[in-house]
């Protein structure tokens, strides 16, 4: 304290009493958001009690992270402390969500031994907006119906309703799905497949045939399949022909077989999959009596 009875304090007082450098006061006194009242005969900066409280309350706003110009505005009255707190929590939240996607790369990444070209892949996928990523879903189901007005409404109405919502916080096993099930989406091998499989519907399907059909023929299978997978009924084995006796009838088996390998083999229940670990949703139902069927057909393939 300068000892000429005004209490004032130099910056190298004001660093004792607070326990802050003699360089932060004076980096943060250059910047206009700590002002000294005067200066001594010497030209030395001289604060006063206010300046204390003013400085602790500069310390307290600048270890919450905010910036300069947020502590200037609190301290000249132009925003309130809850004004900008508010804001910084925004900002922050944003931040988090930012680094929570890092490190789902990372680990995506790390898991996959990505090359530096997959890198990029995955951390561009990765962070697409919602409106990109609905995008290319978009594109995917557009080219799966291009012209095909005769499939069946109900199967329409599912396909452009096909959402992708990735979360703003996801994990990293989301992260892994979405980029494969980007991957896939872009895939012509398996757009290729997606589109023949909705154009057997359409070809299995008169103008002014009700919709709902295709939804039956899935609800039958799952009431002849469940069944028998609890009995525990091989799919490679005679207990099986009778399932697939009962549910196709005298259809070809071939036929039948290219039928459900395009709309039911391991790469459309992976996509299926996919979609349900992205939008955080219960896994597809009875996959598993879909996956029986397509064995079945293909063990007999060529009987």
């Amino acid at each position: 304290m300068i000892d000429d009875g005004t209490g004032l304090l130099t910056i190298g007082e004001l660093a004792r009493a607070t326990g802050l450098s003699v360089r932060t006061i004076r980096y943060w006194s250059d910047e206009g958001v700590l002002t000294p009242v005067t200066r001594s005969a010497g030209g030395y900066r001289l604060y006063d009690a206010g300046g204390v409280a003013r400085l602790e309350l500069i310390r307290t706003l600048r270890e919450l992270g905010l910036g300069l110009e947020d502590v200037r505005e609190v301290l000249a009255g132009e925003r309130t402390v809850a004004q900008v707190a508010a804001a910084h929590v925004a900002a922050l939240d944003a931040q988090i969500r930012s680094l929570r996607v890092t490190r789902a790369v990372l680990s995506t990444v790390a898991r996959r031994g990505a090359t530096a070209e997959e890198m990029t892949l995955v951390n561009k996928l990765a962070r697409l907006s919602a409106a990109e990523r609905q995008r290319i879903m978009e594109e995917f189901t557009a080219e799966t119906l291009d012209g095909l007005d005769t499939v069946d409404p109900d199967i329409q109405e599912r396909i452009r309703r096909t959402a992708v919502h990735l979360a703003e916080d996801p994990t990293p096993e989301e992260v892994d799905a979405w980029v494969e099930l980007a991957e896939m989406l872009q895939d012509p091998g398996f757009r290729a497949q997606m589109r023949r499989a909705v154009e057997f519907n359409a070809a299995d399907r008169r103008p002014g045939d009700p919709g709902g059909r295709s939804m039956w023929f899935a609800q039958r299978l799952v009431e002849l399949v469940g069944p028998a997978r609890a009995r525990g009924v091989d799919p490679t084995g005679e207990g099986a022909q009778e399932v697939l006796d009962e549910l196709f009838g005298d259809a070809d088996r071939a036929e039948v077989l290219e039928r459900m390998t395009a709309g039911f083999d391991e790469r459309v229940a992976r996509y299926r999959h996919l979609l349900s670990v992205v939008n955080r949703q219960p896994a597809p139902p009875h996959a598993e009596d879909f996956a029986w069927v397509v064995t079945a057909l293909r063990a007999r393939a060529g009987r």
